[in-house]
């Protein structure tokens, strides 16, 4: 009758200690870096989900619901000074947030807000764009598509933080938010979401129809 062998022993008559220390040490190594893959992947995803705000429950210095939309002045695609309370509390306003000129998914947005710019002026609203690039950049980018609404330069990200918009994936990309504001200067909706671009006109169309 052959013997039963222990299979722990055959492991380790196998391989020497030296080489069973290399075996654990790249399984550890590999475990943490499924691990690491896993977290990034959740982080992403859970960024990337869009949402709406409905009563402003967050901080004071917050731009929320029912906030009022703070002053800033930046430069236009032409390069002229814009400032907000020019059009503050005499408008509806539609600010949107974005990545960067001429990116795919700015483009759709972009895009999609240039073609239904007859139906926000039906609406009294003034469609605001906002992102990093410069001033030319802007420029290059309203003439490629003709958008034919404002885009302001925010090269500091000084507007971007004074609304607190978001970054996704460590900081790394900007964020993509709507905000919608009165006639009386108060937000009454955001809308944040990266991926769903064209979504943003879509669901500022809804809220105004709501406005009187």
């Amino acid at each position: 009758m052959i013997p039963e062998v222990d299979s722990r022993f055959l492991y380790f008559a196998l391989f020497s200690g030296e080489e069973f220390c290399k075996i654990k040490q790249k399984l550890s190594s590999f475990f943490w870096f499924c691990m690491t893959i896993n977290f990034v992947i959740l982080f992403f995803f859970f960024n990337l989900k869009s949402y709406s705000q409905t009563p402003n429950t967050n901080e004071m210095d917050k731009i929320g619901v029912g906030s009022t939309i703070p002053s800033f002045s930046l430069k236009d695609q032409f390069g002229k000074d814009f400032d907000i309370n020019s059009v503050k509390g005499k408008k509806n306003l539609v600010i949107y947030f974005y990545p960067k000129d001429d990116s795919p998914g700015c483009t759709k947005e972009a895009c999609s807000f240039r073609d239904q710019f007859e139906v926000f002026s039906e609406f009294d609203a003034l469609v605001i764009g906002i992102s990093a690039q410069s001033v030319k950049s802007h420029l290059d980018f309203a003439n490629k598509y003709r958008l034919n609404y404002t885009l302001l330069s925010d090269e500091g990200n000084n507007v971007r933080k004074l609304f607190d918009v978001p970054t996704i994936f460590f900081g790394l990309l900007p964020g993509r938010v709507t905000y919608i504001a009165n006639k009386a200067g108060k937000v009454v909706f955001i809308f944040n979401s990266q991926l769903q671009a064209e979504k943003h006109i879509e669901e500022a169309i809804r809220i105004l129809k709501g406005l009187k």
